[in-house]
């Protein structure tokens, strides 16, 4: 093995140890007491384990219920997505219409716009629909994204025109063609784009803290940030950690169940423009 590949083992080995040591220190605190985490020199590993942390965490507050808020937006919106970019991708990238190249430079610039411009307007709107405090004002704004539209409609342009054309001898419309022979070969950008969605979303904090009121329809963000204010005296961190480390696992396991379609979209060029 040659010395610069060495090196780069060695830079990357370093680089993911210290992405990993915030998780490894919020985890072991969460097994910790307050008597450990105080400690002076600090503790680097709990003794003896304190599990009861966990359980004390869900009845301080109604995590269980912040936890499924997330887990039903970020589904429903991921979901939502990867359809909506996905058939406007392959529009943009096989079909023929009027003004189909100035439309797709109009999404590309959304992109440029800060989101923080857009939530005035879109809270605005919420309001007039009535939508506010609901799941609806969660999920439908993030059912459409610029981003997956690129990216879907960039694999869409290397998609065989040979298997569009027999599907189209076949008596196929272009509807069925997408559904049946150009959506099933899009895996790995469907997989991208669906770690990338459910990610951001199950991450996002401002605008579920924005449409939102009552306690019972925050999100697991909202509701970890007004976790510190449920006790009366004094922040019980071991309990702050372990819900953190709940938090944690829904996105970590997303990640590593599409793991082989997300390297294989990469591996692809299915992110190059």
């Amino acid at each position: 093995m040659g010395r610069s590949r060495v090196l780069a083992y060695t830079v990357l080995s370093l680089g993911a140890f210290s992405m990993l040591v915030p998780f490894l220190w919020m985890l072991a605190t969460s097994l910790m007491s307050t008597a450990q985490i105080y400690a002076f020199p600090p503790k680097l590993m709990p003794d003896p384990l304190q599990w009861q942390n966990y359980p004390a965490a869900m009845d301080a507050v109604p995590l269980g219920r912040f936890f499924w808020n997330s887990l039903l937006v970020a589904v429903l919106t991921t979901a939502g997505q990867m359809v909506t970019a996905s058939m406007a991708g392959y529009a943009f990238a096989r079909l023929h219409f009027p003004f189909r190249n100035g439309l797709f430079l109009l999404f590309l610039a959304t992109m440029m716009i800060p989101p923080q411009v857009n939530i005035v307007p879109l809270f605005m709107l919420m309001s007039r629909l009535g939508w506010i405090d609901t799941y609806a004002a969660l999920i439908v704004p993030g059912l459409f994204g610029a981003f997956g539209i690129f990216l879907l409609r960039q694999w869409f342009l290397g998609f065989p025109v040979e298997l569009e054309q027999a599907a189209r001898l076949d008596g196929c419309n272009p509807f069925q063609i997408y559904w049946h022979v150009a959506l099933p070969t899009a895996l790995p950008a469907l997989a991208t784009l669906g770690i990338f969605t459910f990610i951001s979303t199950w991450n996002s904090f401002l605008w579920p803290l924005i449409v939102t009121n009552s306690e019972m329809m925050r999100t697991l963000p909202v509701g970890l940030a007004a976790f510190k204010g449920a006790f009366r005296e004094t922040t019980e961190w071991g309990q702050l950690m372990a819900a953190g480390v709940i938090s944690v696992l829904p996105a970590l396991g997303v990640f590593l169940i599409g793991q082989k379609y997300f390297i294989q979209g990469l591996m692809s060029g299915s992110l190059k423009g």
